[in-house]
């Protein structure tokens, strides 16, 4: 499902990062600066007494002289249980009570005996001192230009702290294997976590970046002319009802990029901070580069890490899966038609990517595979397109080399998609087919071009069950682009 060659990656003309540069390890495992406060020892559960909680705070660092980042932990296990080897590491709430795992990890604790971490983290202006940990970020981060002070650094931290704070729980917890998973900037943490520390044996994180940088320039002011031209049009027209949208969804937009905005740091900023270009021009990809997985690779097939990720076609959060189709195009993943990334309904998304039913089986299914080799999972598959000789239809053939005989094959596609980053490329639309069983592990499917047709973005999914697990993986995201006529 993951197995890369050491050769194929070295010829990618990817960035070979060493993963230990971001963090320092002896930091991280050290559960002598946990500082651990209990808040509420180990109790029964309040509605279910089948599961056991602990929860305590901790600091996760101090991220500054003079201003440690606590955040609060809870353990949850089987009733009775010790010595837990199988441990899933994921998020909850600021707040400070006790967590309970719901879904996929409640199922997992009650009937597979795996222990739950939950550690409570959210966006910086959330985190204690509420309003203003933001601000000191950002202003170490001008001082020093030290990616150390930057979201995807912090999230990442408190996920590896969580960790540690569990294994100070000698007797509960002996971690043997354990998964960190998490969406949005708790994927970035699941990310940064599982390639820079080596306790982690596998991550699937979900609408968090592989290839390319979320959401655009780290650096406000910087974004490309052409994109914030396209997007206050875009805007203009939510508001006057010219679009299939409700006119409220510019207000909630609006609230979204001001969010982003307060996060990052700005042009006039980083002009009094007296930065040098270079500084200026690098910082977008080096406040992500702790997270991008596509730079640790070499190592992280060495070391054995497992990884899969569930992302979104609309989402500017994975810019680049073109990109990503052309350089690893059996990068094990699964891809969303028309996924966006998430938020609030008012914002109009109908497909948030974290929220469909293919999020949770996968999740559940790479965990019993991971954790008890309960099924194998697939490969991806390799996805080939030829334009027919009447140019008006593309064929498009799908093989699994890993003998998978999916029982379910569709092939998405959407016709002329606006730029990544642009509002309208997160409201793309897309169209889906059956695909066709022509020989053994091969699908076929045929789209009709449009006249107005420039370009054709495709990609195949595939739901394969075995042992009653199902699991879904796509092909790579590929595109056509329609001849000149």
């Amino acid at each position: 499902m993951k197995t890369f060659t050491i050769a194929l990656l070295l010829l990618l003309s990817l960035s070979i990062t060493r993963a230990d540069d971001y963090f320092d390890t002896e930091e991280v495992h050290d559960p002598s600066t946990l500082e651990t406060t209990v808040i509420q020892d180990w109790h029964p559960n309040a509605k279910d007494p089948a599961i056991q909680q602990k929860l305590i705070e901790i600091t996760v660092c101090e991220w500054w002289p003079g201003q440690k980042v606590r955040l609060p932990v809870t353990l949850n296990i089987p009733t009775g249980a010790t010595a837990i080897e199988n441990v899933i590491v994921a998020n909850s709430s600021l707040a400070l009570k006790p967590a309970t795992p719901n879904g996929v990890e409640l199922d997992l604790l009650k009937n597979h005996g795996v222990g739950v971490v939950l550690i409570g983290m959210s966006t910086i202006d959330a985190m204690k001192p509420v309003g203003e940990l933001h601000l000191g970020m950002r202003e170490h981060l001008l001082a020093t230009d030290n990616t150390r002070y930057t979201p995807a650094w912090i999230w990442g931290m408190s996920q590896m702290r969580a960790l540690t704070a569990a294994e100070a729980e000698s007797q509960i917890f002996k971690p043997n294997k354990v998964i960190t998973t998490g969406g949005s900037k708790r994927g970035v943490a699941a990310a940064a976590a599982g390639i820079h520390d080596d306790r982690f044996t596998a991550i699937m994180p979900v609408v968090a970046p592989i290839l390319g940088n979320p959401g655009g320039s780290y650096v406000t002011g910087l974004d490309d002319p052409e994109i914030v031209a396209a997007n206050e049009q875009y805007l203009t027209d939510i508001a006057a009802g010219k679009l299939p949208l409700n006119p409220s969804v510019k207000e909630a937009l609006d609230e979204r990029a001001q969010r982003r905005d307060d996060s990052r740091i700005s042009l006039q900023q980083v002009t009094d901070a007296e930065w040098s270009h270079a500084q200026i021009d690098s910082i977008t990809d080096r406040a992500w580069d702790v997270c991008r997985i596509v730079d640790f690779l070499p190592a992280l097939e060495k070391r054995g890490l497992e990884y899969f990720y569930f992302v979104g076609t609309n989402d500017s959060v994975s810019p680049a899966l073109l990109a990503l189709g052309k350089t690893l195009p059996h990068f094990p993943l699964y891809i969303a038609p028309g996924g966006q990334h998430g938020g609030p309904a008012t914002a109009g998304f109908t497909v948030r990517t974290p929220l469909i039913p293919e999020a949770s089986e996968n999740f559940k299914t790479f965990c019993l595979s991971h954790f008890f080799d309960a099924r194998p999972l697939p490969s991806t598959p390799t996805i080939n397109h030829l334009l027919l000789a009447d140019g008006k239809h593309l064929e498009v053939v799908t093989t699994f080399t890993d003998d998978t005989e999916p029982q379910t094959n569709t092939l998405s596609w959407s016709i002329n998609r606006h730029r990544p980053y642009t509002l309208a490329f997160e409201y793309d639309s897309w169209q889906s087919t059956e695909m066709e069983k022509i020989a053994d592990f091969t699908y076929r499917a045929i789209i009709e071009i449009p006249a107005d047709a420039n370009t054709v973005d495709f990609l195949s999914n595939h739901r394969h069950v075995k042992s009653e697990l199902p699991f879904n993986v796509s092909s790579a995201y590929q595109r056509h682009t329609v001849p000149a006529k």
